[in-house]
């Protein structure tokens, strides 16, 4: 069965990524621009649940909606467990954290030179 084509640019697609964390309530969605800096990605969406289950939640909504928008996930990393979930699109990777794993691996730090767009309510605040 041939897969449904993408609707979405990349660009389009990070933050339709970030927008399905805001809508399960995910904290502090970031998006970091790796352009610039690596050929690994192009971008990172970064969020923080509030607890194993949320941060699964999180993961699953946004698998399950961009799916349905034609952009298959081609590796996830840590959905059983819930403590980091990793989503890789290949051109952009989806980052959901535990809140105490966030703080301990400081991805926007470790990423300090990328561009850092906030969303939802860290947008705001």
């Amino acid at each position: 069965m041939p897969r449904p084509a993408p609707t979405l640019d990349v660009a389009a697609a990070v933050q339709r990524a970030a927008a399905l964390c805001v809508d399960r309530k995910a904290n502090d969605v970031l998006m970091l621009n790796l352009k610039p800096l690596t050929d690994m990605t192009d971008y990172f969406v970064i969020a923080s649940g509030t607890s194993d289950t949320h941060v699964r939640s999180v993961a699953e909504h946004v698998t399950t909606e961009l799916k349905k928008e034609g952009m298959s996930v081609y590796h996830i990393e840590g959905l059983a467990q819930g403590r980091w979930v990793l989503l890789d699109y290949v051109d952009f990777v989806v980052h959901i954290f535990h809140p105490a794993l966030r703080s301990f691996y400081q991805l926007e730090r470790l990423w300090g030179d990328a561009e850092v767009t906030p969303v939802g309510a860290a947008a705001v605040g």
